[in-house]
């Protein structure tokens, strides 16, 4: 049907076409009407399409199709939820990020904005074109549940990864590792003919993942004051060869605080290329001083070089990192300096170190000894040290060293002036004993050199000279002592000792050997107080020499073995020459011996006495003595005396002040303790130019014979003569005699000397002229009893 012409020619004036034209109209209006509507509806279907893809996600065949295509870029991932956000695009809820070799997780990240290339998503080609991550945070794994393990986590990431052809591309990413600022850049190249290498093992993966969780517990025990730390990282490789990838990182940071100790201005830069890592530059500043060094690692041969130099707070920095032990014994008056370089060799077997370098330690104090300062060079590669040009300065002294510890090689130079007693604390066991014992007012001189096969003392040979001055040990003082020192398997021989006192002098040579626990000693010669001079040797002999008080200065000679620990092998031989006499208690009473001299045998359960020979009394006495030690110390001895002033023995015994004549005899005896009761033995007397009847004991039978016989109790008895014996503190004698010159007289019977009484039987015999009238003296029989000091004599057949 043809249109009006008025409706088709614009220049005319349109009128209603009546009927047909409400009907036009009519239509037209539905058809606006129907195509706002479905506008509408595919409008509400496309919100409802987003609002179900951004909050439902999209299937998993386009989570599978992601995750594909994430395998090709070499990224091995779940998805767990694909969402599509009208503004971000394709959006990757919780991925999770495994290893290639092994499917084992190693991040998990929130969100992931996908870029993709719809129309090869449909035809089914590559189709990811980048990632983009935003704020994003990553959690790092513990796949051995250790609850005590520090949380590893990445924390507002940002990255923007793009894939083309063959390669994935880091433009930049950046995020905070425990405080620390990352921010990395590069590029890795995968082919199409990119394989995965051998899967991880369990121990290689469970050391990453510490190294990870190690990395995270020291960054989380730092405090940034002066904002985060900054890493930044710029790397390029082919992941079918990750070992040949280069990596180049930087790392600043200004006043991060571990407990009290802060560091300032740290910076480190390091380069990974061809399978070597180089630490160009590693240093930092402290409150003390700096820190430098630089480090070289070549993981192919497992070889590698370093050096340092420091000038820090050393014992902080021990403390702050977990080293406490290590200078705990330490404190620094000012920064000690260390200078070191060395390298090392995993590849050997067993791995080589190699370190050389110097220290300067200002004043210090070690185990609170203080020390004004220490300088030395050292080097160490595993199997050797060496110390060379130790000077050590102490408040007492100076030491100087050099000393080397090698396989089968040892040797030791030293040359001190310190004063040992501050150093008793550096040592322990028998030589802390043996130095605790000393007392230096002023400092020795010691010098020593030795050489052996390892560090066991036993192997030890070498050299040296000891000079002291003025010194006390044991509580002995000595005013100087000088000796040449050997040293050979254990054993430390004085030689050419001279050492001086105030009355004389000792030289000799002795050798404290602690292996053996014994103290030989050789030749000794003193004129020295025994009592002082046996304390230096061993105290326990001191008891053995306390008896005999010398009046003067004696001359000693010693030779023989003390031991010491248990040790039973004690044997020393004393010779002693006291020209000025000696005093020894004997029953009680003191002799005073004018001179005396004779040999001692000293071992540890006995004291003998051999060939002793002294002045006493005017007279002569020579004997021999074995004595037992210990708790029931019993005693053996002979003696033999001659022409002994009687009036003296008597007078000190008996207080008898009169008696006159000389005193010779033998007498052996033995006893236990110093309990004169205890003592039994034998022997014969005889007094000779004497009167024995003005010996008290026998003195009121001069006034008897005198009643009798006029002058006959008046006449001299020049001679007595008596074998006895001693028991329980009772001398018996059954052949007493007295010779005279008209008399004589017989007797026997019991003096109990301990308890000051006799019970004695005395008859009076004829002699010379007297004969005649011996049957009138066989009349006279007396009877002594009372006691000893004033006796009781009385006639028995009157």
């Amino acid at each position: 049907m043809a249109l009006p012409s008025s409706l088709l020619d614009p220049s005319k004036p349109r009128r209603p076409a009546g009927s047909f034209y409400r009907k036009w109209n009519w239509r037209r209006q539905i058809a606006a009407s129907g195509t706002r509507l479905l506008v509408a509806g595919i409008f509400a279907l496309l919100l409802l399409a987003g609002w179900y893809l951004a909050n439902r996600g999209l299937g998993k065949q386009f989570r599978v199709r992601v995750v594909e295509e994430l395998h090709k870029r070499g990224i091995e991932a779940s998805v767990r939820r694909l969402t599509l956000d009208p503004f971000r695009g394709l959006v990757a809820q919780d991925l999770r990020i495994f290893d290639f070799r092994n499917r084992e997780t190693l991040a998990l990240v929130n969100e992931v904005s996908l870029d993709i290339n719809y129309a090869a998503l449909l035809h089914h080609q590559p189709f990811l074109n980048s990632i983009d991550v935003r704020d994003a945070n990553l959690t790092f794994p513990n796949p051995f549940n250790d609850p005590k393990a520090p949380k590893a986590q990445l924390r507002n990431f940002r990255a923007r990864v793009f894939f083309p052809p063959d390669q994935i591309y880091i433009s930049q990413a950046e995020g905070f590792f425990c405080g620390v600022r990352l921010s990395a850049t590069g590029q890795l190249l995968k082919r199409a003919d990119y394989k995965p290498g051998r899967e991880m093992t369990e121990a290689e993966l469970r050391q990453r993942v510490e190294l990870v969780q190690r990395v995270a517990a020291e960054l989380n025990s730092f405090k940034f004051a002066g904002g985060p730390p900054s890493l930044q990282l710029k790397f390029s490789g082919d992941l079918a060869h990750m070992e040949k990838a280069r990596a180049d990182a930087t790392l600043t940071g200004d006043r991060m605080q571990r407990g009290t100790y802060e560091i300032k201005n740290f910076s480190a830069t390091a380069e990974w290329a061809d399978q070597k890592l180089n630490l160009t530059q590693l240093q930092f500043t402290d409150a003390a001083g700096n820190f430098a060094g630089h480090l070289v690692w070549d993981s192919i041969t497992k070889r590698g070089e370093y050096q340092a130099q420091s000038a820090i707070n050393a014992k902080q920095f021990a403390d702050a990192f977990g080293f406490e032990k290590l200078l705990s014994d330490f404190n620094f008056g000012s920064v000690p300096t260390v200078e070191l370089s060395g390298s090392t060799d995993l590849s050997a077997s067993p791995p080589r170190w190699s370190t050389l370098g110097r220290v300067e330690l200002g004043e210090f104090s070690y185990k609170k000894i203080q020390f004004l300062s220490l300088t030395s060079d050292f080097s160490w590669d595993g199997a050797r040290t060496m110390l060379r040009d130790v000077r050590l300065r102490h408040p007492t002294g100076d030491l100087s060293a050099d000393f080397l510890d090698a396989p089968g090689d040892f040797r030791l130079n030293l040359e001190s002036t310190i004063n040992p007693a501050p150093l008793r604390e550096l040592v322990s066991g028998d030589l802390r004993n043996f130095l605790n014992e000393w007392e230096w007012p002023k400092s020795p001189a010691v010098r020593i050199n030795l050489r052996g096969t390892s560090l066991d003392a036993k192997t030890w040979t070498g050299d040296g000279s000891i000079a002291l001055q003025r010194a006390r040990f044991r509580g002995v003082w000595a005013n100087s002592a000088t000796s040449n020192v050997h040293v050979a398997e254990g054993a430390i021989t004085f030689k050419d000792l001279h050492v001086v006192r105030d009355e004389g002098v000792g030289t000799g040579t002795f050798t404290y050997d602690d292996p053996h626990h014994e103290i030989r000693i050789d030749h000794i010669k003193t004129t020295l107080r025994p009592s002082d001079a046996i304390y230096w040797v061993d105290p326990k002999l001191f008891k053995v020499v306390t008896p005999y008080k010398f009046h003067g200065v004696p001359a000693l000679t010693a030779n023989g073995v003390v031991q010491f620990h248990g040790g039973k092998n004690t044997h020393v031989e004393l010779g002693i020459d006291a020209p000025s006499g000696l005093d020894y208690v004997f029953l009680g009473k003191t002799l005073s011996f004018e001179r005396a001299r004779g040999n001692l045998l000293i071992t540890d359960d006995r004291v003998q006495l051999i060939n002793v020979d002294g002045a006493l009394f005017n007279g002569t006495a020579r004997g021999d003595a074995d004595i037992f030690l210990g708790q029931d110390a019993q005693y053996k001895a002979n003696i033999a005396v001659e022409r002994i002033n009687f009036p003296r023995l008597t007078d000190l015994y008996f207080d008898y002040k009169t008696a006159l004549g000389e005193l010779a005899g033998t007498y052996n005896f033995e006893g236990a303790g110093d309990d004169a009761r205890k003592m039994r033995g034998g022997g014969n007397v005889r007094v000779s130019n004497g009167d024995v009847f003005a010996i008290p004991v026998f003195g009121p039978l001069s006034s008897l014979l005198s009643a009798i016989i006029p002058r006959a109790g008046y006449s001299i008895a020049r001679q007595a003569t008596a074998s006895f014996k001693v028991n329980d503190g009772v001398i018996s004698t059954e052949d007493f005699k007295v010779s005279g010159q008209l008399f004589g007289m017989r007797g026997h019977g019991l003096l109990f000397f301990l308890d000051d009484k006799l019970d004695f039987d005395i008859r009076v015999d004829a002699s010379g002229p007297g004969a005649l009238l011996t049957p009138v003296y066989s009349l006279f029989e007396y009877k002594g009893d009372g006691k000893l000091s004033k006796p009781h004599w009385h006639p028995k057949n009157f």
